[in-house]
């Protein structure tokens, strides 16, 4: 199966990619991630990523889509791969369908996370990271076993800035502009497939598996 998991913040699509990659035997390629990877290896792409930011200014589509081809095209003796935080535009995702096309590599399903904008804000408010080794806990419904540390280094969680209240407004608006028509552009080719994310992981993982089966 290739996918990709579109929705907005806080809807849980990285913590679902990790639990279907642990599955199906698929690989996760979330674009944040990679994008991060590439500046601290200092790659080609990630030196021109770099300096467009140091500039204050946004990465183009162009370069991302670079860095995403390259990942799958490296991608050897997988089961297929989910999309996470990608395409973001219209013109990535166009820019993706003709890759793919080229590559004959099928797109299997889009699959869309849906949750409130109340349950979003919650939920992203409510995070919390151990700054060692990246994982992420929530106050309510995933906290550390002594509140307010990490379980596995002891050290105090901290708060991402992308996780501050008016910054989780700003990424909200933001996906609404840009990332939403997403959806349209892809139900218009009947690859979206739309699932209720407002549950706890496990309720919405039983959702994914009756979808997977159906077009597997």
């Amino acid at each position: 199966m290739n996918l990709i998991f579109l929705g907005p913040p806080g809807a849980g699509k990285g913590t679902h990619a990790k639990m279907i990659v642990e599955k199906y035997g698929l690989t996760q390629f979330a674009a944040g991630d990679i994008l991060r990877r590439n500046i601290k290896e200092g790659t080609s792409l990630g030196a021109l990523a770099k300096d467009v930011i140091a500039r204050g200014e946004l990465v183009s589509d162009d370069l991302v889509n670079d860095m995403m081809f390259e990942e799958i095209r490296a991608l050897k003796d997988a089961k297929g791969f989910i999309l996470d935080g990608y395409p973001r535009t219209i013109g990535q995702a166009e820019a993706l369908e003709k890759f793919l096309s080229h590559e004959k590599i099928p797109l299997t399903a889009v699959v869309n996370f849906e949750a409130s904008e109340k349950i979003l804000v919650d939920r992203l408010g409510g995070r919390r990271l151990c700054a060692i080794s990246g994982k992420i806990y929530h106050v309510r419904n995933m906290p550390p076993k002594k509140e307010g540390v990490c379980d596995c280094h002891g050290q105090p969680l901290v708060i991402r800035k992308d996780d501050e209240p008016a910054t989780i407004l700003n990424r909200l608006k933001v996906y609404h502009e840009s990332t939403k028509p997403l959806i349209e552009f892809y139900r218009k080719k009947g690859l979206l497939h739309d699932v209720p994310a407002e549950g706890d992981p496990l309720s919405v993982q039983k959702v994914l598996e009756k979808l997977f089966e159906k077009i597997r």
